[in-house]
């Protein structure tokens, strides 16, 4: 709190590191949508008021680097991605800037319309594998938009998953 001209008493200020700044999005879930013949598709409405506790108006598509499938940033999540790969790379290293060439090639910056749909281009539909089913994938900070057949194909079976966790939460010890 700090003291101001004195008539009206202490104002609170927000420190920079306060509860309010940390407030973190957290989508999961899977969710089973349908495009239109456009491409429009109906955002969830569990991630819908996710982004607008958030404060997020704008979202940042890109194709997944590891699997068939696409990548939905908010764009504050977005900004700390890119600027945490920027913290990692020489902007005078060729290979480095080819690094974020790619990881940026293919980048797009969403809207939801008035009724809470997203347009995905046709090319990104193409790249995932997706006709006209979807399946919306929470990842806490991020959204993951699969085609339901490919999505299965990615996931590990039971076993791989235990031994991998088991492995993952071992090393944190």
């Amino acid at each position: 709190m700090e003291k101001s001209g004195g008539k009206w008493g202490k104002m609170f200020t927000f420190a920079e590191n306060s509860f309010f700044k940390d407030v973190r999005m957290r989508f999961f879930g899977n969710i089973e949508a349908k495009t239109d013949a456009k491409g429009r598709v109906f955002l969830p409405a569990v991630f819908r008021k996710e982004l607008t506790v958030g404060s997020e108006e704008r979202l940042v598509m890109r194709k997944d680097i590891h699997q068939r499938c696409l990548v939905l940033y908010p764009e504050s999540v977005w900004n700390e991605q890119l600027d945490a790969l920027n913290a990692r790379l020489n902007r005078w290293s060729a290979a480095h800037r080819q690094i974020l060439r790619q990881f940026m090639t293919g980048v797009e910056m969403l809207t939801l319309d008035g009724n809470g749909r997203l347009l995905l281009p046709k090319r990104y539909l193409e790249v995932a594998a997706i006709q006209q089913s979807i399946l919306f994938k929470g990842l806490g900070d991020t959204i993951e938009i699969w085609n339901p057949e490919e999505e299965q194909k990615a996931m590990l079976s039971a076993e791989e998953f235990s031994a991998s966790i088991e492995e993952v939460m071992s090393e944190q010890e």
